[in-house]
């Protein structure tokens, strides 16, 4: 999964700061072996339901294949939110650290880790909105 740029606000006070997590939902599907014939595929954005989470550690979690997350145990997510055929979502948050899922058919997807093994973390800071890209790649070949 890569951050990226995507335009995108909430209001979360009185005063108008924006503050939480925007951006777009990507899906890469086939082959993106690098050619030069074509340039990269950046993938197609899909509406996905994504789960926001307090900070997860891949301790924390059961895992399964290729990315998916059998089981958080009893930590439940913070919000919850669709993004729109286009890709786009934004949620309104308290500053705090966070991990990003989305619900696939086989279960919660991430496949973007810290050096700690966090799963997805954002950190989202006081007036601030954090942009991400969330890849689902679980199909690609790279």
């Amino acid at each position: 999964m890569a951050i990226s740029i995507t335009a995108c606000a909430q209001k979360v006070s009185r005063s108008g700061n924006t503050q939480g997590i925007c951006g777009t939902v990507l899906e890469k599907r086939g082959n993106h072996m690098p050619s030069p014939d074509s340039p990269p595929s950046k993938g197609h954005p899909v509406d996905r339901e994504i789960l926001i989470f307090p900070l997860l550690n891949m301790s924390q979690v059961e895992a399964g294949d290729n990315g998916f997350i059998e089981s958080v145990g009893a930590v439940k997510p913070v919000k919850t939110v669709k993004s729109h055929k286009a890709g786009k979502f934004c949620v309104s948050l308290p500053a705090g650290r966070y991990s990003v899922v989305v619900r696939e058919p086989k279960g919660l997807y991430a496949n973007l880790f810290d050096a700690q093994n966090n799963i997805f973390p954002v950190t989202v800071k006081k007036g601030k909105k954090e942009t991400i890209s969330v890849e689902i790649i679980h199909q690609a070949v790279f």
